[in-house]
């Protein structure tokens, strides 16, 4: 496993493998985490941040919003890769909702490194079952990279 040495610091590309796991990150899935941040995001749809509306529609609760997924998923890989690698693509598919007063834990493993792009497969579970699945595409700087190796953008 890689990890870098502080939270300042860069995994160096260098230094990956194709099957690195990452450190798990565990999330409480708490009732202010899932209203802020879809208010946050201007997604003011009520089952996100209105109880009785969304049990209205059929859910138990309110529940976490896409785009605070997608935000949770970037911050997992970015917190491992540090602030050299920059995020060139996620790709996510939902699963089971994200409900207040669960934890989700998000897990991580290389799948692919080359040519200074890493690709991680991403997953983030809680007590439900996946709510998130996919992959999250990286590039590292040319200096992090051995001697000789090309940017391809």
């Amino acid at each position: 496993m890689t990890t870098p040495a502080d939270p300042h610091t860069s995994v160096r590309y260098a230094d990956i493998a194709v099957g690195d796991t990452l450190p798990d990150l565990v999330i409480p899935l708490t009732r202010t985490l899932i209203v802020a941040t879809a208010i946050a995001g201007r997604d003011y749809q009520d089952v996100h941040h209105d109880p009785e509306l969304a049990r209205e529609r059929g859910s138990q609760d309110v529940f976490m919003n896409i785009l605070t997924t997608n935000g949770l998923v970037s911050r997992f890989v970015t917190d491992w890769a540090g602030p050299a690698a920059s995020v060139a693509r996620i790709k996510v598919r939902l699963g089971a909702p994200n409900y207040p007063g669960d934890e989700m834990r998000m897990t991580g493993e290389v799948t692919e490194a080359s040519d200074g792009r890493v690709e991680v497969a991403v997953r983030g579970d809680n007590s439900l079952g996946p709510h998130v699945t996919g992959t999250v595409a990286l590039r590292f700087p040319a200096g992090d990279r051995a001697s000789g190796e090309e940017v391809r953008s």
